[in-house]
């Protein structure tokens, strides 16, 4: 971390969506500036809108925009920002980031780039840990060469067995193989992910805790060497080895459990001279067994939980933190109970499939005890580029059953429209007595293997994604560029074609009949009511993708017969794998997609001829 001689006074936020509005809104708590930056896909996004100044970086996919250094790091000089916030996700614990921002003589908001080379590489961050004493399952001493390696390791410590990345987190990049014939695919898919995510896909083994429980540290730690963990939470509740709802804090732990997670998360960061917010993670298996998983470097998606029972700001304290203030407290104490739920795009009645649209109704809850950190309103596009999560509704209780309680309410009362989410999932959970109960049942896997919510797929009106937006179907007008000179400086503005007569006619199809002269730099993006284009009709024969997204793999051959529920082709989209699996038993014909293909929702992948 770099301490400027002067306190910040404003900060570049080298994100989007909901955490960027979380971070814009801290600053302007805190008296200071904010930087947004934006894709080609969030030209019109919240957090564009709710920074001070915005500065486009161009590009329509993360590699272009939020993980190109180079333009961010132009941002930053061409705004003035004496500070960095990367939030979390895209170069969060990106060491080189951090060392480019130092070396700018900007103040880095986050850990040391010693600190996470060292627990970034999770395979050094488990020596680490080894190390200072926490307890820690069986695991390769370092990345495994390929699948070979990790079915020896397999053989000597026994299945299942996790697959995880080596730099990255965020269930990103993590597959577990629990039969040797698993491995091999599962190490593949889990190198694309890492690779696609974080830019490297080194992986090692580890042993597999069965039924474990996610808990975890919320931890600060200032340069004076103080550090504090500032509430634990439980994460259990996970797809994919993605988490969808984290509460804090950490229920029906043992009188022995939640000292050793302190401890051992504070002698990590010590070892380590973390400076900043950071979070340890550990299992804990069905026989109390406990493992440490990893220290996720940055602020967490499930940070606010801590917030609401602390009382404590977490991004004002890394501010303070950066500005080489002392926390000048210990462990706080507690108050209440709080739950948070992600509301992604995806629609759980189909395996919690992402579905990337255009959001025609907004009707969030409120009432006692409810936050909304959202990341998009009414008729804004959530683009398959990014991630899938809309939102996070926090719900805080003097008590964990009042807590579920005013969950059942805010989660009745929030609506949506224009695409699938995991609502119904959330209304689902908090009526369920594995959920509920306690202590409660449910484990890392309980999603997968155990939930009976028999949710129906989504039925209602879905509205496609607008044009513009990088998606298929629907429709938007469209955009020109145009060079205008302000206070003799010339700028580059973005406007609807044929405003005003600027570069059209203003005719049909165009945006120009408005009044001459009242360009709006970022119009707002009506929703489109059309359905998702497609490869024409669809027969009964046809497999179909439900989404838009990008093959990364095609495991069936022309000609090749299959059975249903057979993998077809792997597509990529909002950062996940998604097999696509026929539907009945046929002959594959017809199949023309390529790797590194994008297609549309409705394409026709294939036809399974009988």
């Amino acid at each position: 971390m770099y301490e400027g001689d002067e306190p910040v006074r404003k900060v570049l936020i080298a994100n989007r969506g909901e955490i960027a509005v979380r971070i814009a809104r801290a600053c302007r708590d805190g008296g200071l500036a904010s930087v947004a930056v934006y894709g080609e896909l969030d030209l019109d996004a919240l957090h564009v809108t709710m920074a001070d100044e915005a500065y486009a970086l161009g590009g329509e996919t993360a590699a272009e925009s939020y993980l190109d250094i180079a333009k961010i790091m132009k941002a930053a000089a061409e705004s003035g920002a004496d500070a960095v916030h990367p939030g979390y996700g895209f170069l969060a614990e990106n060491a080189d980031f951090a060392r480019e921002v130092i070396a700018a003589e900007l103040t880095w908001i986050g850990p040391p780039p010693a600190a996470i080379d060292a627990l970034g590489d999770k395979v050094a961050a488990r020596r680490i840990a080894l190390a200072v004493g926490v307890p820690l399952a069986p695991g390769s001493d370092g990345p495994v060469s390929g699948p070979e390696e990790a079915a020896a390791f397999a053989a000597e410590h026994g299945l299942p067995i996790v697959i995880q990345a080596a730099y990255g987190g965020g269930g990103r990049g993590l597959k577990v193989a629990r039969t040797l014939e698993e491995i091999t695919p599962q190490f593949e898919s889990a190198v694309r992910e890492a690779v696609a995510s974080f830019g490297r896909g080194e992986c090692f083994v580890k042993r597999y805790l069965e039924r474990p429980r996610h808990v975890e540290t919320q931890c600060l730690a200032d340069s004076r060497g103080n550090v504090v963990v500032v509430s634990t939470r439980d994460c259990t509740l996970q797809r994919r080895n993605q988490k969808l709802v984290e509460e804090a804090p950490a229920p029906f732990l043992s009188v022995e459990q939640e000292p050793l997670l302190r401890e051992s998360s504070k002698a990590i960061l010590r070892e380590v001279g973390y400076v900043g917010a950071g979070t340890c993670e550990f299992l804990i298996g069905e026989d109390g067994t406990m493992s440490f998983l990893e220290v996720n470097t940055r602020l967490q998606v499930e940070h606010p939980v801590t917030e609401e029972v602390s009382g404590i700001d977490l991004v004002r304290e890394m501010f303070r933190i950066a500005d080489g203030e002392e926390l000048g407290y210990d462990d706080p104490p507690l108050r209440g109970h709080s739950i948070e739920f992600r509301i992604n795009a995806e629609d759980p009645g189909r395996n919690f499939l992402p579905a990337p649209g255009t959001i025609t109704a907004w009707r969030p809850p409120s009432g006692p005890g409810v936050r909304l950190d959202a990341g998009y309103a009414a008729g804004m596009t959530v683009p398959s580029a990014f991630d899938s999560l809309v939102a996070k509704l926090i719900v805080t209780g003097a008590s964990r059953s009042q807590a579920l309680e005013r969950s059942r309410r805010a989660l009745a009362e929030f609506e949506i429209g224009g695409m699938p989410t995991v609502l119904p999932f959330h209304r689902a959970v908090v009526d369920d007595p594995a959920f509920t109960s306690e202590p409660f049942t449910v484990h890392t896997g309980w999603i997968e293997s155990e939930f009976a919510g028999n949710l129906p797929p989504f039925s209602g009106d879905a509205a496609a994604p607008v044009k513009g937006d990088g998606e298929a179907g629907g429709s938007a007008p469209p955009r020109e560029r145009i060079t205008v000179e302000v206070g003799g400086k010339r700028l580059e503005v973005v406007i609807p074609a044929g405003l005003g007569g600027l570069g059209g006619t203003g005719g049909a199809g165009g945006a120009g009949t408005g009044a001459p002269g009242r360009a709006a730099a970022r119009p707002r993006r009506g929703p489109s009511r059309g359905g998702p284009s497609g490869g024409g009709a669809a027969g009964d024969d046809a497999l179909v993708s439900p989404m838009q997204g990008t093959i990364v793999k095609i495991v069936a051959a022309e000609g090749q017969r299959v059975s249903a529920d057979d993998t077809i082709v792997v597509l990529e989209a909002m950062k996940m794998e998604q097999p696509l699996t026929a539907h009945k038993e046929g002959t594959v014909t017809g199949l023309a997609v390529e790797v590194g293909q994008t297609v549309p929702a409705g394409e026709i992948i294939c036809q399974l001829r009988d």
